[in-house]
């Protein structure tokens, strides 16, 4: 089948790295973005949002919050798909050096908040346990709930270690309102799968993702997008 009737790849147990006392790595606030491959959706949000907190908090983003990418199914050292780094490079986004990733256990246990193309990836991702069902969202999902917290209510993005606080009382709000603000339907929550699809398919897939992640960038930070 073609089009949004493309059959999604089976389910399969996501591998784990055996360890007995692994630790949630402390300092920068950690995202993570999971897809199928790993190199389609999850990478163009990767980049985008790192573009993004680049463009509002300068050289230092990446010191305040890291942002990771990998696939349940995904192409391990595979490269970014070509379409998608065609999108990433129209937004003024860098696509270099990127490595694709198989989703392991400790992708899971260093993230603060994990983002989700679709409702089986965040399933996928809660089932490896690591108490993540309280950090981990679809995407559009989290950007809805987003949408309903006042920035007044979130600490200031200012001083040492203010943004990573005011990142994680962010997340903590937005699971606390999950189950009362619910979406217009299952499927407004997901992102589909671009892969194999034309480069306009793909254009509208990077789209969607930037209008998602826009006003999540903005929450963390405190610091709205200059438009241009």
């Amino acid at each position: 089948m073609t089009g949004r009737h493309r059959l999604r790849p089976p389910i399969r147990p996501v591998p784990r790295l055996h360890h007995e006392h692994a630790e949630r790595r402390v300092g920068a606030f950690r995202i993570l973005y999971v897809c199928t491959g790993g190199v389609c959706r999850s990478p163009m949000a990767e980049r985008l949002t790192r573009h993004e907190l680049t463009l509002r908090l300068g050289g230092d983003a990446e010191t305040e919050i890291s942002v990771e990418s990998a696939g349940t199914w995904g192409h391990e050292g595979a490269p970014m798909e070509t379409h998608a780094a065609e999108i990433l490079a129209e937004f003024g986004a860098d696509s270099t050096g990127f490595v694709g990733r198989e989703l392991l256990d400790d992708h899971v246990i260093e993230a603060d908040l994990v983002l989700t193309a679709t409702r089986d990836h965040r399933a996928q991702v809660i089932s490896m346990g690591h108490d993540a069902g309280l950090r981990t969202f679809t995407l559009k999902e989290f950007t809805r709930l987003v949408r309903a917290i006042d920035p007044a209510t979130l600490p200031d993005s200012i001083g040492p270690g203010a943004l990573s606080e005011r990142a994680r009382v962010l997340v903590r709000a937005a699971a606390a309102l999950r189950g009362w603000l619910l979406a217009a339907s299952p499927e407004a929550d997901e992102v589909d799968d671009p892969y194999g699809a034309p480069l306009g398919m793909f254009r509208n897939c990077g789209e969607e993702i930037f209008d998602a992640l826009d006003p999540i960038v903005t929450a963390l930070t405190g610091v709205s997008r200059v438009r241009v």
